[in-house]
């Protein structure tokens, strides 16, 4: 059981190591790749390894502090001893905010596959099933998330490693019963070379991938409650890179390779199937239905184990209601559970009654919290380091490379997408709308935390005369 905390050591290896790898493989990189392809065609690849890049980076400082002290509230608690109970408090709340919002995201995305294949069930019906049955199965343990989460991940795993590999040979002509001479690396650059759309299209692709991403550290959160948390997280940050390598760049590689990047079908059907229909392979739709839809149940499973241990964490700091600290006795976070699920059945409703406006809104104002996170896990690792060094300096067995520059220089990064996104004034939910929702959203926990911090530093005031007291008589006490 992790010391003081009431979470129990219910992760084993290979749940963790299941985690830590489907975290990386989110739905979006099967739905929303095709509209990057559109955007920046071949070029997409630069846009996926800039971000990939910069995950890596944020991955080794967020592993570096969570390998020095691994907690259920990850980068919000290492923030709240970096930078003070505002910045952990904020960022916690948001982190919280955001992946409730994604659970009525991917449970109305899991309800419209499930709809089609069962139509005598109405969507709001699927939605409610869904939830439902991954809500009993995070009260259960920890341990039974985890075996859920090892064959989700399992099957995205299998899936996209076997996309890859029957690509592969189809590209290079070796494919038995294919005989599709449009499968060539020709394909990255004879539509209009390899950045038809020029080079600023690299740019106008990371917005639309960057949030792909979002999960990646989902395996610091759920390092905590495993039977040896440092060599967990350990093991995961030393791995992201070849996981975004190979589950990223090389299955969109294998779409532009397979089918050209301005084929009506990449839009019509998604990037994935286009390619499988492009190999003549049956029922290509349906297989991806498949996948997609236990990537979304893998996304809302996990959403809801992060969403529960954020506010778990928060609880403990005083930062959220104190129930929600407390465990069964089978190390479950109950009223945490429990207090987030019920938020997400609320953006469920209104993603059916008012998807235009209330859910909308929800939306775009937890679109940007992805980077706000990565943003703070920067300022948080450049003092944590510090405290690291002077305090305990055999814990960083974990390193950021070339530390301080290549954490400034993330930041920097980071700040510039963002400033990026405000250029981008297209649609309802552009960047820009994004951004300044977000920004607004984090403007309000912000105010909400300093006047927290400012009403308990006022309380410890009024206490400090008792305190001081207190210590005379204890200095008056002989020591024997």
């Amino acid at each position: 059981m992790t010391p003081g905390s009431g979470l129990q050591a219910g992760l084993k290896n290979r749940h963790l190591t299941m985690i830590a790898i489907g975290g990386v493989i989110g739905a979006g990189l099967f739905v929303g790749s095709s509209s990057g392809i559109a955007t920046a065609g071949p070029g997409i690849l630069l846009s996926y390894a800039l971000v990939g890049t910069l995950v890596v980076l944020v991955m080794r400082m967020l592993g570096e502090m969570s390998a020095a002290n691994p907690t259920s509230g990850s980068f919000s608690a290492h923030a709240d001893r970096a930078l003070g109970p505002w910045a952990g408090f904020s960022i916690g709340w948001l982190y919280w905010f955001f992946w409730v919002v994604v659970l009525a995201v991917e449970a109305t995305a899991g309800a419209k596959i499930l709809e089609g294949w069962i139509p005598a069930v109405p969507q709001w019906g699927w939605a409610l099933i869904v939830m439902a049955v991954l809500t009993a199965t995070n009260l259960v343990s920890v341990g039974s998330y985890g075996e859920f989460e090892f064959w989700f991940a399992g099957i995205k795993v299998v899936a996209i490693g076997a996309f890859i590999v029957i690509g592969a040979l189809a590209v290079f002509g070796v494919l038995p019963g294919v005989h599709d001479d449009q499968a060539s690396f020709s394909n990255l650059t004879s539509q209009g070379g390899f950045l038809p759309h020029g080079p600023g299209s690299i740019l106008t692709g990371v917005l639309l991938v960057v949030f792909s991403f979002m999960g990646s550290e989902i395996a610091t959160l759920a390092a905590g409650e495993s039977e040896n948390p440092q060599q967990a997280v350990t093991k995961s940050t030393n791995s992201i890179i070849w996981r975004i390598g190979v589950f990223y760049l090389g299955s969109i590689l294998i779409v532009v390779s397979l089918v050209p990047w301005n084929s009506p079908a990449i839009q019509e059907k998604g990037s994935y199937v286009a390619a499988l229909d492009s190999l003549g392979i049956a029922h290509a739709g349906e297989i991806m239905n498949f996948i997609v839809l236990t990537s979304v149940l893998s996304c809302l499973n996990s959403g809801l184990y992060t969403a529960s241990r954020m506010a778990f964490s928060l609880g403990q700091r005083g930062d959220a209601p104190k129930a929600f600290a407390r465990t069964t006795e089978r190390g479950v976070p109950r009223a945490a559970i429990l207090a987030s699920v019920v938020f997400g059945f609320v953006a469920v409703f209104f993603n059916y009654q008012y998807p235009d406006s209330v859910f909308l809104f929800l939306l775009n104002s937890s679109g940007a919290v992805a980077l706000f996170v990565w943003l703070v896990i920067c300022f948080s690792q450049l003092r944590l380091r510090k405290i690291i060094q002077r305090e305990a300096p055999e814990k960083l067995v974990v390193k950021m490379w070339l530390y301080p520059y290549l954490t400034w220089a993330t930041a920097g990064l980071i700040v510039f997408v963002l400033g990026y996104m405000l250029t981008d004034t297209k649609g309802e939910s552009s960047g820009r709308t994004t951004v300044l929702l977000s920004v607004g959203v984090a403007a309000l926990v912000l105010v909400i935390a300093f006047v927290k911090q400012k009403l308990t530093a006022g309380r410890a005031t009024t206490g400090t005369p008792a305190v001081e007291a207190a210590d005379e008589v204890a200095d008056k006490v002989p020591t024997a």
